[in-house]
């Protein structure tokens, strides 16, 4: 009867789908060879412009984060949620108002099970309680997620149903007997070539465990239903032949690429109702139970209301435009993932952009080594937006960052408060300048772009052609940060975007001391204030270009430093951020009275020692 309701509901559900729009469908094959030609010609498309406003919104997600841990949510979570944050607020920095972040919590599989059970929990209460963490988490970190997804909501199991009944009715699901290392805590197979024999130096006995993970693995022998993967080795090679910056960093690709080749063995996508029983049940058999990673992963998908959707709804995000994941769940989403879609006739993803991980005391964080951090408590301590900028500027992409109270003071003293703070300090808030009359001045100054862009320039003394060479370099320099920063963001690589930004901030400090302005301002000559002029113009406009592309990263401190300046809140977008774009901004000269400070924007820490 169950079974009967469950094939209603699948015929239902598509002939929904057709009365309201042509939902998409995988290409039907009665039997192996055609389904082989089938999947070899695959070709997905994708995208060519990863943040084009006139296209499809950019979409960008981050792995939904398993809920059966005692310590989580940790940094790592955070550091992931900032860099698909980052990179979404950055397609909303060139004007895609529609960019979209997914993000959301994996509830099933036997870990959580199990983890419900210790904590002698109703295991929906136990999800309920680590989903809430993890959504507290994303509010705190001032995440723009548009979604908090769980793999318990209903569509999204009603979209696991559905794309179980399509890839067996394509043909890619069989039942047979799977034998194989299998490890509780990964919920996954691994082939004999991925395990190996370690000594566990805390009882000296050998044990098996995953070369990729380090986790322990059991040989087990059970009856389920298989995903035939093995057919997608070639449709795969194809694809990232054919998309060679598809993941992040090469490093990465170069070691998916390998394991590839290596050859696909067809993958377990369910396991026993007996031992497995949080989870979804494979429609039509509830013996079975549908393999976690099969169920989550298509939470992505559950995002654009998948089947019930118009393809050529110009509102359609997928697919992906980049997908945030540690390097730890790299085979799932490079390998697993893309031939599903491609079983599916979908299109992957554009980017896959894999992070390392944190490490402290150059050990990986984790619960038995007890040296987790808890990201609410950085906050507290340090500030949210002090926290995002040392995990996009120093985290890392390729190799792992080290996490360390004493490194997020240095990062934020030296190139927050020290560096970018102090400009704000000595250019706006000092009595000695009147930024909106430099402004004014170089608006209606016809001479200034000549004087900008001049080889060479007759002044007076070998100080004033010092300072025009300066200045013409560093215009120069003003030209191409925002493109330089941009490239890095579609690679994507925010941690390098977001270092090419802050080398300007050294670049103008030191245009702005060595020109001795303060003392330039108060020359008789007219000639001399208006070079003055000149250099306090070039380091306001700096800092204005600055502050306008490190808003995706420092969202609050960063409107506070715009605000500082006056700068109009429709004129703070990736258009804005060119030399001489903008002429309506600047406070006026403080009184003589007046008390300057940079507090507003960048705060003291308390000391961490």
């Amino acid at each position: 009867m169950l079974a009967l309701e469950r094939n209603a509901r699948s015929f239902f559900l598509q002939c929904r789908a057709s009365a309201r729009c042509q939902p998409w469908r995988p290409v039907l094959l009665r039997g192996n060879s055609q389904r082989r030609t089938l999947a070899a010609a695959i070709e997905p498309e994708s995208p060519t412009n990863a943040h084009a406003p006139a296209g499809k919104p950019y979409y960008v997600t981050t792995p939904i984060f398993y809920v059966n841990s005692g310590m989580s949510p940790h940094v790592g979570h955070l550091y992931t949620l900032v860099l698909a944050d980052v990179l979404k607020r950055w397609a909303k920095l060139r004007g895609d108002e529609r960019a979209t972040l997914l993000t959301g919590t994996d509830e099933h599989g036997m870990k959580v099970q199990k983890a419900a059970q210790k904590a002698n929990t109703d295991v929906k209460l136990f999800c309920d309680h680590h989903a809430e963490q993890f959504k507290a988490l994303c509010d705190a970190a001032n995440i723009d997620y548009d979604r908090f997804i769980r793999t318990t909501d209903e569509d999204h199991k009603d979209v696991v149903r559905y794309v179980w009944e399509e890839l067996n009715r394509a043909g890619f699901i069989y039942e047979a007997k799977h034998e194989g290392w299998y490890s509780v805590s990964d919920e996954t197979f691994y082939p004999s070539t991925q395990v190996h024999k370690v000594l566990d130096p805390s009882t000296g006995i050998t044990k098996i465990v995953s070369i990729e993970t380090g986790k322990d693995v059991e040989w087990t022998s059970e009856m389920n239903y298989h995903f035939r993967l093995s057919e997608f080795q070639a449709p795969l090679l194809k694809y990232y032949e054919n998309h060679a910056g598809a993941i992040v960093p090469k490093q990465r690709m170069a070691f998916i690429m390998d394991e590839i080749r290596s050859g696909l063995k067809d993958l377990s996508v369910s396991r026993p109702s007996s031992r497995l029983t949080w989870g979804i049940q494979v429609p039509g058999d509830e013996s079975q139970t549908i393999y976690v990673w099969l169920d989550a992963l298509f939470n992505y998908l559950t995002m654009t209301g998948y089947p019930l959707v118009n393809r050529n709804d110009a509102n359609m995000v997928w697919p992906p435009n980049c997908q945030v994941i540690g390097k730890d769940i790299i085979r799932f989403h490079t390998i697993y993932w893309p031939a599903f879609l491609m079983a599916l006739n979908l299109p992957v993803a554009d980017r896959f952009l894999t992070h390392a991980h944190w490490t402290m005391n150059n050990e990986k964080m984790s619960k038995s080594a007890g040296n987790g951090v808890n990201p609410f408590y950085a906050m507290d301590r340090f500030g949210v937006d002090c926290i995002r900028f040392f995990m996009a500027h120093n985290g890392g992409i390729v190799d792992d960052a080290t996490y360390d109270n004493s490194f997020i003071e240095e990062t934020y003293n030296h190139l927050l408060r020290g560096g970018l703070g102090n400009l704000i300090h000595r250019v706006y808030k000092s009595k000695h300048f009147d930024v909106r009359g430099a402004v004014k001045l170089v608006k209606e100054d016809e001479n200034f772009s000549k004087f900008i862009t001049r080889d060479q320039w007759s002044a007076s003394s070998l100080e004033m052609k010092a300072i025009h060479a300066s200045l013409r370099g560093h215009h120069a320099r003003l030209c191409s940060v925002r493109e330089i920063a941009d490239n890095h963001m579609k690679e994507p690589d925010p941690r390098k975007a977001v270092q090419s930004i802050c080398e300007l901030i050294g670049e103008t400090n030191k245009l702005f001391h060595n020109s001795e302005v303060w003392k330039l301002i108060k020359s008789t000559d007219p000639e001399t204030r208006r070079i003055a002029n000149y250099v306090l113009f070039t380091s306001a406009d700096s800092i204005r270009i600055m502050a306008i592309l490190l808003q995706p990263f420092m969202p609050q401190r960063m409107k506070a430093a715009l605000d500082l300046m006056e700068v109009d809140e429709s004129r703070r977008t990736f258009d804005d951020a060119v030399f001489g774009a903008d002429f309506t901004y600047g406070p006026p000269a403080l009184g003589p009275d007046a008390k300057a400070s940079a507090e507003v924007v960048f705060p003291m820490l308390l000391s961490v020692h």
